[in-house]
């Protein structure tokens, strides 16, 4: 499916449709709940994302919205019998336990599950999700090859199954607002994009008290590797995946695409034009093959038109915490800061510097985007959060509704190919652009696979 026009906005719009109506086929209606029907949940990979943060959102909203856990399925026998027991405690209810997701979809008590698999199992896994019927909701990122993100989009396109993606600031209200206001045109023209995200943590995305528990006879490791090549098991590529490619492209794949995300659902730009990379292992000498710093800039606007737009600057780094996390957007008239929650006329063009060209000033009003918010950005961790609850919630309250989430898998395929873009250019050291007529990533003028 090409997006030639460069309006994500009727993209959205013509994937929201198309999923409305396959969502009411004859073949998918029958997997639909009832209005007092309780909704059955499975678990898919019960890790610490899983744990900290996706079961408790769940268990919040669960009662009323009459949800329950029922499943669990894990690889790895002593993950799936933690896992069993902890969702038993937190629901109250008795966990059954699958070897693997085959197992878990032969019940016929799994009306829908959640997703937290290894990065570069998410659109796959969310494949079998939805052609075995069940709603879902996955993690992010939603894809880092751009294969997996087409088979993923066409499967839920194709079932009309509700899917969440785990992009969970689109369920904030103050990125809600921002959004709105940005739309608006009240903002104006965005000029320039800054985005951080700064850790100084050696341990990041490190398991060494869980890789030496590990052995290969306790999982399946061959289902575990999926599409990726066969390589001898290891238990840290298993569970320091964030750490080593194919399995994740680390910092891209777990930081840039939930800030990136925003840039394409406040502007409605489907991706970027061209990404730039660099960057490389500077401090943590652990084996990784991930970076532990990098930027990337993107350039984003009209598809069609070269002469209108604006550059997204993104920089992250596991050795200084300086700056912390940071989203600011720019426009003529100021600034919106995302960590502030903040709209203001900072850097807006002054009286003095206008009248120098018979222009007017040109200062945006000072406002909160959310009075009395918490701040989205107060620490790297996207987990154990309000904005995860308000994303489940929506899910949950959608696998009713049938409506489409606020995180749909278009937003999931956008933000996979900003993604994809930015791994080309980490791997090639090229000006990488996106080929709409074959949805394909460009690096050096060919395809990058």
């Amino acid at each position: 499916m090409a997006l030639g026009d460069g309006s994500r906005r009727e993209f959205l719009k013509a994937g929201a449709v198309a999923a409305t109506a396959m969502s009411w086929s004859a073949s998918s209606y029958a997997r639909i709940v009832g209005a007092n029907d309780r909704v059955q949940v499975g678990v898919i990979g019960c890790g610490d994302r899983m744990k900290s943060s996706l079961i408790p959102a769940f268990q919040e909203h669960a009662k009323k919205l009459n949800f329950e856990f029922v499943a669990v399925s894990d690889l790895w026998n002593r993950r799936r019998d933690e896992g069993a027991a902890y969702i038993q405690k937190a629901s109250g209810n008795p966990i059954a336990e699958c070897r693997n997701n085959d197992e878990l979809y032969a019940r016929k008590d799994v009306d829908a599950v959640l997703i937290a698999t290894a990065d570069f199992q998410h659109a796959l896994h969310g494949v079998e999700a939805v052609q075995a019927g069940r709603d879902a909701y996955v993690e992010k990122p939603t894809a880092h090859t751009m294969d997996d993100a087409r088979k993923f989009l066409a499967a839920v396109k194709s079932t009309g199954k509700i899917v969440q993606v785990g992009t969970q600031r689109r369920s904030t209200p103050s990125y809600q607002k921002a959004a709105e206001y940005i739309q608006s045109g009240k903002f104006g023209d965005i000029v320039m994009v800054e985005m951080t995200w700064n850790v100084n943590q050696p341990g990041r995305w490190r398991r060494p008290a869980v890789v030496p528990l590990l052995k290969e006879e306790d999982t399946d490791w061959k289902r575990y590797l999926l599409n990726r090549p066969v390589v001898p098991f290891d238990a840290r590529k298993y569970l320091e995946f964030r750490l080593f490619w194919p399995y994740s492209s680390g910092i891209p794949d777990q930081w840039l695409v939930h800030q990136i995300d925003t840039v394409h659902w406040f502007t409605g730009l489907p991706h970027p034009r061209s990404v730039v990379a660099n960057g490389g292992i500077y401090l943590w000498k652990d084996g990784r093959q991930n970076w532990d710093t990098m930027t990337a800039v993107f350039d984003y606007g009209p598809l069609d038109d070269p002469t209108k737009g604006f550059q997204v600057q993104y920089s992250s780094r596991f050795t200084n915490s300086a700056s912390g996390v940071r989203e600011l957007y720019y426009s003529n008239g100021g600034m919106i800061d995302m960590d502030k929650q903040t709209v203001s006329p900072t850097g807006g063009l002054q009286a003095k510097d206008a009248a120098e060209m018979g222009m007017k000033a040109n200062l945006l009003p000072s406002f909160s985007l959310v009075e009395h918010a918490e701040s989205v950005s107060s620490g790297a961790n996207t987990g154990g959060d309000p904005e995860t609850s308000a994303n489940m919630r929506n899910w949950m309250e959608c696998v009713r509704s049938r409506k489409t989430p606020n995180a749909p898998i278009e937003a999931g395929y956008s933000h996979s190919i900003a993604l994809c873009m930015t791994v080309a250019a980490i791997q090639t050291g090229e000006k990488v652009t996106f080929d709409d007529k074959t949805q394909s990533v460009m690096a050096g003028g060919t395809v990058f696979v």
